[in-house]
Parts: C-alpha cells; sequence; structure tokens
C-alpha cells in the first residue's frame, strides 16, 4: 500500500474520532482502531512514516495513538 494510502487512511480514522472531548481517549480510539483492523505490517508502516514526516502530515491523534501504542 502507498504510503500516501496509509496517512489518508490514517488521517480520516483520526478525525472520526476527533470529535471526543477528551483528546486522550480520542488518541486511544485511534490506537484500538488501527490494532483492531490494520495489519501489524501497515501499523509498522505508518509509525515509520511518522518519522519520515515530522511536518504536518499525520494528524496530531494519529501522532499520539503511535506514540502510546510504542509502535514508533
Amino acid at each position: 500500500m502507498s504510503s500516501e494510502s496509509l496517512i489518508k487512511m490514517a488521517n480520516q480514522i483520526a478525525q472520526f474520532f476527533a470529535h471526543e472531548a477528551d483528546t486522550v481517549q480520542a488518541a486511544r480510539s485511534v490506537r484500538l482502531h488501527l490494532q483492531s483492523f490494520w495489519t501489524p505490517a501497515m501499523r509498522n508502516e505508518l509509525s515509520a512514516l511518522q518519522v519520515e514526516h515530522s511536518d504536518n502530515t499525520l494528524h496530531p491523534l494519529v501522532k499520539a495513538a503511535l506514540s502510546e501504542s510504542g509502535e514508533h
């Protein structure tokens, strides 16, 4: 899967959960979704992209979810 597709999908997931008032819970929801529905390879690639794209390419909730899961 292309890097752009992974970033786009992860950001869409984050946008879905961004309405939650508690940002910590929103990040946990993103993390849980990624763990439940994404393969380990997809999560690992997304984690690698987080390092490559230190700009604002990834939604802050995605970054928080990856940091919280220890997959970086």
